[in-house]
This record gives structure tokens, sequence and C-alpha cells, in this order.
């Protein structure tokens, strides 16, 4: 039986310390901030990437450095048989497709799973891929399973302010200008590949009740789940703001008692795009194993 190695990047939320503990490997993403490399969860924590963008620092994200990531993967590949490698979202960043192109170079050695998931529901991911290498699978079965059921997954995310949708071209000035004026609260959506929007509301309130009401529907419609979420795993992300999801969270799980709602900051690529204040939802249906 193969000894298969499950390395992800920072972006599912996993940081080091905890990927120490999990038995897994992390890749820390790269930021440019104001022209300077840093690393996440290396030598940029969540605190001071806050604090860099609301000063209006120049941050610009970047995928994992090839000769880094090579370099990584063939460090673990000493200890280990097969390696499967979990990056973000191929519709959010080009880090997956160069990883594939990579692993060509491994003798099948590293299998590079593409589904197409972030935050929390990528580090649900990597549990499954845990679970299924302590239970014997190989690296491409368990790329397999993962990239079948990439679609089993939904995030609604609210917006709390709209200057960095601004900022990264997302919207145009006068539509900032008069969503600020209006008091909107955009709510968007990642369903598969992309980050959209989904809804605009008025106040927090109507943005929440938009976000439950979605995952009630997706749970149904998309996932073939009855409401109970029994065979789903309920999650949740932010952006800096902890008693605001600490709020969201008491309604979320008034409407799914029987869930144990992980709760998880939402990944800084992410985050740089959106700002602080936002709140997510999430549901991912549990993988047959």
């Amino acid at each position: 039986m193969s000894k298969v190695a499950i390395m992800t990047d920072s972006n599912s939320g996993i940081t080091q310390a905890q990927a120490k503990d999990l038995g897994v490997f992390v890749v820390p993403m790269p930021f440019y901030i104001d022209g300077q490399l840093y690393y996440e969860d290396i030598d940029l924590t969540q605190e001071q990437f806050y604090e860099k963008l609301k000063q209006g620092g120049e941050i610009s994200t970047s995928m994992p450095l090839v000769g880094d990531l090579m370099d990584q993967w063939n460090e673990v590949l000493k200890e280990y048989d097969e390696l499967v490698y979990i990056p973000m979202s191929s519709g959010l960043s080009s880090s997956c497709e160069t990883a594939q192109m990579l692993s060509a170079d491994f003798d099948g050695r590293v299998c590079v799973v593409n589904n197409q998931r972030i935050s929390v529901t990528q580090k649900r991911s990597v549990f499954d891929a845990m679970r299924m290498a302590e239970e014997g699978r190989s690296a491409a079965e368990i790329k397999d399973v993962l990239e079948k059921t990439k679609f089993d997954t939904t995030i609604y995310i609210m917006v709390d302010t709209l200057e960095y949708l601004k900022k990264g071209g997302r919207i145009t000035p006068a539509a900032a200008a008069l969503g600020t004026l209006l008091k909107l609260k955009p709510v968007l959506q990642i369903k598969g590949e992309k980050l959209d929007a989904f809804a605009k509301a008025r106040t927090v309130k109507q943005a929440k009740q938009i976000m439950i009401d979605a995952i009630k529907k997706d749970m149904v419609d998309l996932l073939h789940e009855d409401l109970s979420g029994e065979n789903c795993y309920i999650d949740m992300a932010y952006t800096e703001d902890t008693e605001a999801i600490a709020r969201f969270k008491e309604e979320v799980q008034a409407e799914w008692p029987n869930h144990e709602i992980m709760v998880d900051p939402l990944s800084l690529s992410v985050s740089c795009h959106i700002g602080p204040g936002s709140i997510a939802v999430t549901c991912t249906k549990k993988v047959s194993l």
C-alpha cells in the first residue's frame, strides 16, 4: 500500500500549525504589498494583512512560485510514495493549471486535484482526502473522488463595503457610489468556478436571510438532500470581524441545531477583493467513502 501525502495551499484556511497537527502540508500563498513579497501565515498574519489593506496598500495576489512548489513536492516525496495536491479553485487562479503542468515531471507520483473550491470548502476536501488516504486509497483514486464531487458545494458571501470591489474593477465607481449611498449589502456566490453577484440587500439582516434561504434551496435542488442537511456540512467564513460572524453563526445554528459548524477566516486571496466585514455561509455534501 502506497504512503500518500496530502498537500493544499493556505487558501484552505489551514494554518502551518494546524497542518502539523493534522499531518498535512500547506503551501503558503504569496502576496505583493507595495511591491514587497509576503507569504501568508509565514511573514504575513491576518491582522497585518487587514492593517495594510485599510491603509490603502497596493495588494496583488500571486500563485506559488514554480521553484518553491517543486522543492516542496520533492521534499515531501522523500518520505511519501505519492502526493495529492489540492490547490485553490482553477476558476479563481491559474495556480491549479500551473501545478498540473508541473506534475507531469513527477512520473505520476503527484496528483493535482482540480476540484474548484476555496476556504472552508477546500478544507473539507483536504479532510476527505485524509480519510481516503488512511483507508489506503491511491493518490489517483483520491483525485478521482474529489473531482467527481467538486460541485457538491455552494458558498454565499455578504460584502460589507463596496470599496474593494470598486478598487479591483469588479464594479464601476458609479455603481459603487450609488450602492454606498443606498447602503446596499451585495451577496456574492461561489458555485463552481467563479465568484459572481447573487443578490442585493438593503440591510445586513436581509442579506443574512437571503444567504440562509439560498443555502436551503441549494440543499434541496443542488445537493438533493432534505432541509435537515443530515448528509451535509454547514460551515462559515468571514473577513476580520469576529463579532459579526459570531452573531451570524447563532442565526445559522438555530436553523441547523444538530450541525457542528466550522468557522474560519476567509482566505486572503478572496479577502483582498471584498475587504473586511464580510460574512459567508457554505453547504457541502458529505463524500460517501
